[in-house]
């Protein structure tokens, strides 16, 4: 393995000394890409989209990075005013990538920083795309919406576009950067979302002539029959509320498009794991979840449960959350077991980022020590070595709370504690 390793730094650093200095400048740096308004796509305030190439020599791999930050159907969330309100109001700069309280040169996951010293993972000598997040439609939306419930004498003209951006930026890294070989979709919060809801847009065009994965971070799609209630299936008000804002039932929408795929049910948007896993049986699926995720849950339920925004107190909004993100979960989960190239790792908690996310920074604190996993890397590597699906859900609702995160984490929350991030 060291030979290996040593030759592949040779070839590298040949590579490198023989390259031309304008090709060079095309390589391991971060390369916008802003995208002509013919091919539809936009922000949500109606500028460009500009999306981010960061080229490896000697590589066809490629990884892509779905952007989190939560989502609107509202004129205030749309405006970028709430907690969880859409990220980017205002669109995307071509610098994006070198603002610290942004992407952060790509540090803000391990998969989109090359030489991070927070974590490792293979893909850091892969091809790295970035999708930055500015629709408020978890990358899936196509509808352009007026808002006016806020501020009727300004009202917020929002370009619901995230399904355009993401099926334009794969045509261009088609016609740019070629077919890939392996190729992995992954996504933190509504990059979780987006990365699952339009991976067959990005699989289909990019061809890909190895193996394919995904791994949806924080971004679970529950079930939700329209046939059953909310108090069966807690995200049920969320997707009929999005289905109806974001264009998702509309002649193009996500549900259309999905409306052929084997095992899809139009009238339950959790069917999509189904419908993935049967479309592209040797494809892996992997989605990770905190148990006691605070953000993605308030989220789903705050603005459609009046009890929870009227609690009395925070741990009674939080128990009323735990409550519902439990159903939903125990819904969930059974869907995924049954199907033979998906795999879910859901550990209970970390101190961070209340419990939302565990791509973001590092793996620190991801693990399920009941099953003997530190942290999630194994899961990462398992999803891309197409070994047995790993299933773990921890059951201990204790020895979390106890648990550290790096050194890296808390530095991070005190940051965001001092600056209001």
């Amino acid at each position: 393995m060291k030979t290996l390793r040593s030759w592949w730094r040779a070839a590298v650093a040949a590579a490198v000394m023989a390259a031309p200095s304008w090709a060079l400048a095309q390589y391991y740096q971060w390369v916008p890409v802003t995208l002509p308004v013919t091919t539809g796509a936009s922000c949500g305030n109606g500028t460009p989209y500009t999306f981010f190439v960061n080229r490896a020599l000697l590589t066809r791999d490629t990884v892509i990075v779905f952007e989190g930050g939560g989502a609107c159907w509202d004129q205030a969330a749309c405006e970028g005013q709430g907690k969880l309100s859409a990220a980017n109001p205002n669109g995307v700069p071509t610098d994006y990538l070198s603002q610290f309280n942004s992407a952060a040169y790509g540090f803000v996951t391990p998969f989109s920083a090359r030489l991070n010293p927070f974590q490792s993972v293979r893909t850091q000598s892969w091809n790295m795309v970035y999708l930055p997040y500015c629709t408020g439609d978890v990358h899936t939306g196509s509808k352009v919406q007026v808002y006016a419930d806020a501020n009727p004498a300004a009202p917020r003209m929002q370009f619901h576009r995230g399904q355009a951006n993401v099926r334009a930026a794969a045509q261009w890294l088609r016609s740019n950067l070629g077919r890939p070989n392996q190729l992995l979709l992954t996504g933190f919060s509504a990059g979780g979302v987006g990365s699952t809801a339009t991976y067959p847009i990005v699989r289909d065009t990019l061809a890909p002539t190895g193996r394919t994965s995904l791994l949806a971070d924080s971004g679970p799609l529950f079930p939700a029959p329209r046939s059953n209630t909310p108090d069966q299936h807690p995200s049920l008000p969320l997707h009929e509320k999005i289905r109806t804002v974001w264009g998702l039932d509309e002649p193009g929408g996500m549900v259309t498009q999905y409306a052929a795929l084997p095992g899809f049910d139009a009238d339950d948007l959790g069917t999509i794991h189904r419908a993935l896993a049967l479309k592209y049986p040797g494809d892996r699926f992997a989605y990770a979840v905190f148990g006691a995720d605070g953000n993605f849950s308030a989220f789903s339920y705050e603005k459609f449960y009046p009890e929870i925004a009227s609690a009395p107190s925070d741990l009674a909004r939080r128990l009323l959350l735990q409550q519902r993100w439990d159903r939903d979960l125990a819904n969930w989960v059974p869907t995924l077991a049954g199907l033979n190239n998906v795999a879910y790792h859901v550990p209970w908690f970390r101190w961070f980022n209340d419990s939302h996310c565990l791509t973001v920074i590092d793996f620190s604190g991801t693990g399920i020590e009941e099953r003997g996993i530190a942290d999630l890397t194994p899961f990462v590597n398992n999803t891309l070595d197409r070994g047995t699906p790993m299933r773990n859900v921890e059951t201990d609702r204790v020895s979390d709370l106890l648990r550290p995160v790096s050194p890296a984490l808390t530095l991070l929350s005190v940051v965001l504690a001092l600056f209001g991030g």
